[in-house]
Parts: C-alpha cells; sequence; structure tokens
C-alpha cells in the first residue's frame, strides 16, 4: 500500500556533473520548494560522486530526480537508487541510458513506427573538416541534452572546425543529421495507470537563431505557442507519436518529445525523447500541464505520487 503523501520524506537531486548543471539548480530549487508543506520532510542535495553515501545516511523514502544531462539524466544515479532501493521520479535505468544515446535511441523509435531524421554518427575530426552530409545538417553530441554543443550549418557554410578541437568535450563520434526547415514543436507526456497521455503541443519560436540553450532557459529567449496552430491532422499524429514514443523507449513518469514539423513538405519529425524535462520557469512540460489544468504544485506532487507507488 502506498503512503500518505504528507508522511514522505521526500530528497530533491539537483546540480550533479553535467554541463547542464546550472539549468538542474534552478529545477531543483523550485521542485523542492513545490513540496514544502506537501510532505513530512524535503532534503535538498546538490549531487556529487558521494551521493550514494549521502542517501544511505538520509534514508528518504523518495527520490525526485531533478538532474539533468549526463550522470543523472543517462542512468546512472538511476542504477545508484535502484542499488539502494529507494523509489524514484522519472524514467528507469534503461529507458534514461536509451534516450540519452540519440544513435539507439533513434534506432528503436523508427522499429516502433516514429519518424526519425536520418543521418548518422561520424568521427569529429572528419566533421570538422568536411560535409560528411549534404547541407544543410545539424551537428550535435550523441548524448548530451538542452542543444548543448548543437551547430546548424547551411548551404555555403565551411564545415564545424569548432568540434575537431581539443576543447570539444563531447566525446569523438559526433551525430549528424539533416536540418528539417519548419516549426520547432514539443509535446509532452505523463505516463498514466491506463497508458500514456500527450497533454498539448507547443510551438517554439527562438527569439534569434535556433532552439539552442539560450533560446531554451533565458528569459525571452524563444516565444511559446500553446496549443500550437497546425493542421488537425498533424497536431493528432504529433500526440499519438509522442505516446507512442514514451511507450517504445520505456519510459515512466514524465516525459517530452520534441519534433520539427516542415509544412511545406507535411513532414513531421521527431528528433529526440527527454526523460528528465526542465522544471524551470521558461520550461515546457510545467508550461504544458498548467494549459491541462494541473499547476506546478500539482505536476511535482504527481511525480512523486508515481513514483511511491514503486515502494
Amino acid at each position: 500500500m502506498r503512503a500518505p503523501l504528507h508522511t514522505l520524506h521526500v530528497a530533491v537531486l539537483m546540480g550533479g556533473l553535467s554541463s547542464e548543471r546550472n539549468v538542474s539548480l534552478d529545477s531543483g530549487i523550485l521542485c523542492a520548494d513545490a513540496l514544502e508543506g506537501q510532505v513530512a520532510k524535503v532534503s535538498r542535495i546538490d549531487a556529487g560522486r558521494d551521493l550514494a553515501q549521502v542517501l544511505a545516511d538520509l534514508k528518504p523514502d523518495v527520490v525526485f530526480n531533478a538532474l539533468h544531462g549526463v550522470w543523472g539524466e543517462d542512468g546512472c544515479v538511476q542504477g545508484v537508487l535502484e542499488t539502494l532501493a529507494i523509489p524514484y521520479t522519472h524514467s528507469g535505468v534503461l529507458a534514461s541510458a536509451l534516450a540519452m544515446d540519440k544513435n539507439r535511441s533513434k534506432a528503436v523509435l523508427a522499429a516502433s513506427g516514429v519518424v526519425v531524421p536520418g543521418g548518422g554518427l561520424f568521427d569529429r575530426k572528419l566533421v570538422a573538416t568536411t560535409h560528411v552530409i549534404p547541407t544543410p545538417y545539424v551537428v550535435k553530441p550523441n548524448a548530451e541534452g538542452s542543444s548543448v554543443g548543437v551547430y546548424v550549418v547551411y548551404d555555403g557554410d565551411a564545415p564545424v572546425s569548432a568540434v575537431g578541437e581539443d576543447s570539444w568535450t563531447y566525446g569523438d563520434m559526433i551525430m549528424v543529421e539533416p536540418f528539417i526547415a519548419g516549426k520547432e514543436l514539443a509535446v509532452t507526456v505523463l505516463g498514466e495507470a491506463d497508458g500514456p497521455r500527450a497533454l498539448t503541443i507547443t510551438d517554439i519560436t527562438p527569439t534569434k537563431g535556433f532552439y539552442d540553450y539560450e533560446a531554451k532557459y533565458a528569459e525571452g529567449g524563444s516565444v511559446h505557442v500553446l496549443p500550437a496552430q497546425l493542421p488537425q491532422h498533424v497536431f493528432d499524429k504529433a500526440l499519438r507519436q509522442a505516446e507512442l514514443a514514451h511507450t517504445a523507449m520505456g519510459c515512466r513518469g514524465v516525459s517530452r518529445s520534441d519534433f520539427r514539423y516542415d509544412d511545406v513538405n507535411d513532414l513531421l519529425v521527431l528528433l529526440e525523447v527527454n526523460t528528465q524535462p526542465g522544471m524551470t520557469p521558461t520550461s515546457l512540460a510545467p508550461e504544458q500541464a498548467a494549459h491541462a489544468g494541473m499547476d506546478y504544485r500539482n505536476l511535482v506532487r504527481w511525480l512523486v505520487e508515481d513514483a511511491s507507488c514503486r515502494r
């Protein structure tokens, strides 16, 4: 039997070791604040390599995982929590690791009937000196989130020399995909008891350039329109594809699928599935939940309740 929420000690993991540390701190602080008064105790943990010992000493009933990026989102912390037998929010080890590996996740999604971009993995030294696929294309790390290290190469541009430099820290194999022109869309999915439920679709317009890290998290970095103004058949397809992706990847809790829609060629392509959507003031998942009638506090509460069911 699930323990009542007001009796639980919840540890909120934030910060961490990845390039998305600052975003995670923002998410974690807000999530912890939202839990105050809803649970018996909230412990705020800036997660470091001593995390297992910290949690063993604290003995929380549930962990709210507000980490982003490598280590916190790729199955590593999930494995620690499984070993400690502590229920936790969001996806498990396999889904987290799979979603963080863009190449492997694309293979799983494609096999499940989800439309994904072409392209593939290439050695970064080659990508730095040669157009490995026809322009325009997108260059990005295979295992990073929040559009970290992403470049768009347009017709007439030179190859991305930055990925060949010693300062590049995102791996030797680089994901290169055809650039899909059109709208940037996002769909949040809740993994409810009777199956995944897509909330709505946000149409995202960066105020400058493309939807990079700054556009995602800086105030005024992008304009969000929800629900997105799309042909009904596209709207419905995006919702169903996001739910299918959530299931195919084995996600639980909340996920967010990112799409591009080429309205000239009527082509909808799923770029990636995020198993730890941001929870900052500019983040898409809480914005979509609010549109669906679930405010921030209730979204955080729902995630903890969903995790506590796995005690």
